[in-house]
């Protein structure tokens, strides 16, 4: 715990320093909360201000044998459109949260909260008309609240929606991704490429700014509905189908043999689960369908009522 809390303030000394008028800024660094849909007692400041963790806006990109950096077991985003393959190491992504990018015609945005240890991809595309996201600064239940700089409307990640400005009430599209060992995801697409750390900000990604972090049992922020039928930091897959969603443990997937068949939103979905970090969520035919991974605490509070997978049904 010392080396996660000793680390985070090594995070917070990164960010450049708040002048005076910026202290007297707002408790919400500066976004207008007046119509939010959630309690703005709970929208908290998580210390860095708004744009303060930089958003990536321009990724560049390498083939996987170029990315020589990069070890076997360092977990990466994956995903896939069109016949291309990305992969977005956490490594990088824990400094900045947020990389908008874009194949073919589809904008899109690949996030991560390492607060609550979710991966997940939106759609840019909103209404027809696509949004570009930064990180706000601001915190709602433990989890990065975005804002997207056309309105400057704040955005859950994982109410996956928009809770206050102009857009507020907006839902986010969410997109299949995968989290993956490297050496998974460039064994299953050797052609993929990967997110360079040529990203134009100066940052350590050779360092875990979260070291124990996620082995402890603590959570930084407050949060109002708990659960411990599993450990906080448990990975599980979140999957959507139709009108529901679902959380397949990890722990409970490894006990069962794979793949798994079950039925969600009136739909068939077919859950494997390979050695290491690799789970994927498919329909019958083999499309993958919504879904993405977050730690048991963070999608427990934010869906208190959510279906949950074990092996003993």
């Amino acid at each position: 715990m010392r080396l996660f809390f000793t680390s985070l303030l090594i995070i917070l000394l990164t960010v450049p320093a708040w002048t005076q008028a910026g202290l007297r800024i707002s408790q919400y660094n500066g976004f207008d909360v007046s119509n939010s849909l959630i309690p703005k007692d709970d929208i908290l400041s998580g210390g860095p201000p708004k744009d303060g963790i930089p958003a990536i806006l321009s990724p560049k990109f390498e083939k996987a044998n170029e990315a020589k950096w990069l070890k076997d077991d360092d977990l990466v985003s994956g995903f896939t459109y069109d016949g291309v393959k990305r992969a977005y190491p956490l490594t990088i992504l824990v400094w900045h949260e947020a990389v908008n990018d874009k194949i073919g015609n589809l904008p899109f945005l690949v996030s991560y909260c390492p607060l609550c240890g979710s991966t997940v991809v939106f759609n840019r595309s909103i209404n027809g008309k696509e949004y570009t996201f930064g990180i706000s600064g601001l915190l709602y239940q433990s989890d990065v609240l975005f804002y997207d700089r056309e309105t400057q409307s704040l955005w859950s990640q994982l109410e996956m929606k928009s809770v206050s400005g102009e857009m507020a009430g907006t839902s986010f599209d969410v997109l299949p991704s995968t989290l993956a060992t490297w050496k998974e995801w460039r064994e299953k697409y050797p052609d993929t490429l990967v997110l360079s750390r040529d990203t134009g900000f100066t940052r350590d990604y050779d360092r875990q700014p979260y070291l124990g972090y996620e082995e402890s049992r603590s959570v930084m922020f407050p949060i109002k509905n708990k659960s411990n039928k599993f450990h906080p930091k448990e990975k599980v897959l979140v999957v959507l189908a139709g009108d529901q969603a679902k959380a397949y443990p990890y722990s409970e997937l490894k006990k069962v043999k794979t793949p798994l068949r079950d039925k969600l939103g009136g739909k068939d979905v077919v859950i494997e689960f390979k050695d290491g970090d690799y789970v994927t969520a498919t329909d019958i035919s083999g499309n993958p369908v919504d879904s993405f991974v977050s730690y048991w605490f963070a999608w427990f509070t934010f869906k208190p009522g959510t279906l949950v997978f074990t092996s003993d049904k």
